[in-house]
């Protein structure tokens, strides 16, 4: 009997190998490479047949100025967060791909969503392939979705799952998960690299042909990454990643990547009993509720994407021995040693000999430079052992050589800051309104010693 013919498949980037490398050759990837059954397919393309005859059809090459473009029509999922998200709203025929931690509420909120347009009179279905329709049921009773006429199919079979779709025409149809659906064409096991890559790029041709929207859920791997070939966030439209703690009641919803609307935009969720209910101001979140101003706190407004958000910046101080330490949480560590430098250089303020501890409250993580200045005077407040006065903000990026560089949209920073109630500010001199904001009182600097002296004389 003939052996079988296996290749090496990668499971970071699923490209093949003819036999076993500790490397893998298309993406540099450690033990990656795991053995499968080469596919012994027909001799056409499965991707040739009439299901995708729509898609394929000729068209005369055209100059962009001759093509008719308009707008994309969105329908709001009626869960404000996650339209914000989302852009506006699901787009007709766009494929979300949405992952996360297990557990974290990537089926709540969904079948939240599902439910909401099904209310709201569009056709909805919901396909698992990790739970039964009795435990679905069980938990849209839990979240109180009363009479809730979502419809459900418990599924795994690809070729099952688009033909109900195209039977029913629903009009936003959750898969739960990509990792779970098999295709007939493919001998491998459901999850593997060939399998999850076929059958989203099945589901993504029949969202386009049919114009159903489709939601795919996607597993993550132990370091946080969407499991499976990376070649599925190229496929679909839009990329969302759930965030934060699982002991923690509030959840982010992070878009990587939008063809339809802005990235880096975040959704703020409080988990409860009744599901994930929507955070109207997520500021609140991020700032430590104080009775009186302590040293070593500061609070600044950071963007992500077009929502200002104001974070509380906390700095420790302390004594170190003969190698001190520097940790940051929620901050990248090198930025920190490279502001210390700048500290001691441009303003006086020795730290060689202290231990450093930096924290973003709340568990959020901040990546733009603009909490530079933040971070500066949060570690002066607390090596001097005084705080910053009540209502006080700051924000703008620090260079090498001392100067306090402008950070984008500054006005909408100072207005939200304003609109909490914050009534002293230190910003760029780039940054300071032409106008006044009411009940704000804005201190324009233009290097760090400027800034260190305008606290100092607060003090």
């Amino acid at each position: 009997m003939a052996k079988e013919k296996t290749t090496f498949t990668c499971t970071e980037c699923g490209g093949t190998s003819p036999r076993w490398l500790g490397k893998c050759p298309a993406c540099g990837a450690w033990n990656t490479l795991i053995e499968q059954v080469a596919e012994a397919g027909p001799g056409k393309n499965r991707y040739s047949g009439s299901q995708f005859a729509g898609l394929n059809q000729a068209q005369a090459v055209m100059p962009l100025s001759a093509i008719e473009a308009s707008d994309v029509d969105r329908t709001p999922s009626g869960i404000d967060e996650l339209d914000r998200v989302l852009g506006g709203g699901i787009v007709e025929g766009g494929v979300v791909l949405i992952g996360g931690d297990p557990g974290i509420g990537k089926s709540t909120l969904l079948l939240q969503a599902l439910d909401a347009l099904q209310r709201a009179g569009l056709p909805t279905l919901y396909v698992t392939g990790e739970e039964s329709g009795a435990q679905v049921a069980l938990r849209s009773r839990r979240l109180g979705l009363d009479h809730s006429q979502v419809n459900v199919l418990a599924e795994i079979q690809l070729e099952k799952i688009l033909a109900t779709i195209e039977s029913m025409q629903p009009a936003v149809a959750v898969i739960d998960s990509i990792q779970t659906v098999y295709s007939d064409q493919l001998t491998s096991a459901p999850g593997s690299v060939a399998q999850v890559r076929e059958c989203a790029a099945h589901l993504t041709r029949c969202a386009k042909a049919s114009g159903t929207a489709i939601v795919l859920v996607g597993h993550v791997t132990k370091e946080g990454a969407l499991a499976g070939p990376r070649v599925l966030e190229h496929m679909v439209d839009t990329v969302l990643y759930f965030e934060g703690d699982t002991h923690s009641q509030f959840r982010l919803v992070r878009a990587i990547k939008n063809r339809f609307g802005a990235v880096n935009e975040i959704g703020v969720f409080a988990m409860t009993e009744k599901g994930l209910k929507g955070v109207s101001n997520p500021s609140a979140i991020f700032l430590s509720q104080h009775s009186e101003p302590v040293p070593g706190s500061c609070v600044m407004v950071t963007l992500e994407g077009t929502r200002p958000l104001l974070v509380e910046i906390q700095a420790l101080v302390d004594s170190g021995g003969p190698s001190p330490r520097r940790l940051s949480v929620g901050l990248d560590k090198d930025r920190l040693a490279m502001l210390l430098a700048v500290l001691h250089r441009h303003a006086g303020v020795a730290c060689m000999d202290q231990d450093v501890f930096v924290n973003a409250v709340g568990g959020v993580r901040i990546s733009e430079p603009a909490a530079d200045l933040a971070v500066m005077l949060s570690i002066t407040s607390s090596l001097r052992g005084k705080a910053l006065p009540r209502g006080f903000i700051a924000f703008g990026e620090v260079g090498l050589a001392g100067e306090v560089r402008p950070a984008p949209r500054g006005q909408e920073r100072l207005k939200e800051a304003a609109k909490l109630g914050f009534s002293v500010a230190v910003v760029p001199k780039a940054n300071a309104p032409k106008k006044p904001i009411e009940g704000l009182t804005i201190h324009a600097v233009e290097r760090v010693e400027e800034a260190m002296n305008v606290v100092r004389e607060m003090g």
